[in-house]
């Protein structure tokens, strides 16, 4: 069994080359939004969900990125509403977002 039921990765990456990356769309605020929000619904913790920072996850183009694993599922999002969406749909429930799912 696996520490965590879902770890979700969100890219923070920062280039310095002026390339499109994660954290010119506030990928910053949304990893601390999505962190507050699997707080206060009790989702933290060993057994639950842990949110995680990562750097560059190669998905630039797309960003801003997010992955949920143990399933692999990536996201794109814009705002704190998808992030509620992600939380409460794929986090608490297991029911991914089809309509924020990055194609493979």
């Amino acid at each position: 069994m696996s520490h965590f039921k879902h770890h979700i990765f969100f890219c923070l990456n920062q280039r310095s080359n002026g390339e499109a990356c994660c954290a010119q769309h506030q990928a910053q605020a949304a990893f601390d939004h999505c962190k507050a929000q699997v707080k206060a619904q009790g989702l933290a913790g060993p057994g639950r969900v842990r949110v995680n920072k990562a750097g560059c996850l190669d998905r630039c183009e797309a960003g801003p990125v997010a992955v949920v694993y143990p399933e692999g599922t990536w996201y794109r999002f814009v705002d704190s509403a998808d992030i509620d969406e992600i939380v409460s749909s794929h986090l608490k429930n297991g029911t991914v977002v089809e309509r924020l799912k990055l194609p493979d």
